[in-house]
């Protein structure tokens, strides 16, 4: 099975991810992508024979709007979100992406950057293997964004990604990733950063 076909087929092996793709749409927001844990833990939960939803905080929805940068606006989502997923029993954790620049300093102690999308948010996630999200289109295609492509997801190889998080941020994610997963090798914060 080609390597695209295998991810989207192991992701919706989860079917609160089945849920939250099928109403996505419903949530009439731009450029939006479940992403995060909801789909590389899924991967990795399904690998190693376990639950899909085993070990999942929680399922981050980010869309990316930068019409209105208010964090009213955002909450109307956040609010619309959690009525749309209400019966799921799992935290839906929408966010509007344009704004992240906004907080990002004072929760993670380094200054934000200004995403220009949701797949730029992506790709500052604190570990390459973390950089995935899948979508729903109108006419219910799935779509995939995977920008470091799928080898170490398969393998269960955690690397580093300092484009944005502080060393303290992966480092904290990956003990906590390989208590939950111990089959998974977790590569060191490079020395060069």
């Amino acid at each position: 099975m080609h390597q695209r076909a295998y991810f989207l087929d192991l992701v919706q092996q989860n079917p609160i991810n089945v849920a939250i793709l099928g109403r996505g749409p419903m949530l009439g927001v731009p450029d939006w992508w479940l992403t995060a844990g909801a789909v590389f833990q899924t991967v990795w939960n399904v690998l190693d024979g376990r639950n899909p939803g085993a070990g999942i905080a929680d399922y981050d929805l980010f869309y990316y709007d930068a019409s209105d940068l208010t964090y009213e606006a955002e909450d109307a989502v956040i609010n619309h979100a959690e009525s749309l997923f209400a019966d799921l029993g799992v935290t839906v954790e929408v966010r509007n992406e344009a704004r992240v620049h906004l907080w990002y300093e004072s929760r993670f102690g380094v200054p934000g950057v200004r995403f220009s999308s949701s797949q730029d948010a992506i790709d500052h996630f604190a570990s390459t293997t973390c950089c995935f999200g899948v979508s729903r289109l109108m006419n219910g295609e799935l779509v995939d964004y995977a920008p470091h492509g799928y080898a170490d997801l398969f393998a269960k190889r955690v690397r580093p990604n300092p484009r944005l998080a502080p060393r303290e941020v992966y480092e904290t994610k990956a003990r906590r990733w390989q208590q939950e997963w111990p089959s998974l090798v977790v590569d060191p914060w490079p020395a060069s950063v």
